[in-house]
């Protein structure tokens, strides 16, 4: 396919990062060979079925130019969201870039929450309970595996 635009104009190092649950931030970088006026605007669906939508909070450098988005509300969905980023120039065209993203593969998990320990030293053992954390995208405790490190002081 033929791409209108500069080559070395579209953005680079795309990625994204799910937290918190539901606030996802996405971040890039200038195409090495885009012209200084270039802005870039990032547009992503959850699916095909769904309605593109284009980014609310641009993360802006110094000179106004958007290198990254920070989502609310996000739900990482089975299907892979899309994401279009396309610029623009008064001097040239602009190369844009997408990507199809599995939005539960990007998800940084919270820690476990409500974590207790009861020990009863006349029997030497320890019980530690803990809820798992919550995660956007699935209920199933057995996506989880968890490692304890005890330490003896």
């Amino acid at each position: 396919p033929v791409f209108a635009g500069m080559n070395g104009s579209a953005i680079e190092n795309f990625s994204c990062v799910i937290y918190n649950v539901s606030l996802m931030n996405c971040t890039w970088q200038a195409g090495r060979n885009a012209p200084e006026d270039t802005q870039y605007f990032l547009y992503w669906q959850y699916s095909r079925y769904d309605d593109a939508m284009e980014c609310e909070l641009y993360i802006k450098d110094e000179n106004g130019r958007n290198m990254g988005c920070r989502f609310k509300n996000v739900m990482a969905k089975p299907e892979k969201a899309y994401f279009l980023l396309n610029g623009s120039s008064k001097e040239s065209q602009i190369q844009f870039y997408d990507e199809y993203i599995q939005l539960y593969k990007i998800e940084k998990l919270m820690p476990p929450s409500n974590i207790t320990v009861s020990c009863d030293e006349a029997k030497n053992d320890c019980i530690i309970q803990w809820q798992r954390p919550q995660i956007s995208h699935s209920n199933k405790d057995n996506c989880f595996k968890y490692e304890i490190i005890i330490n003896y002081k």
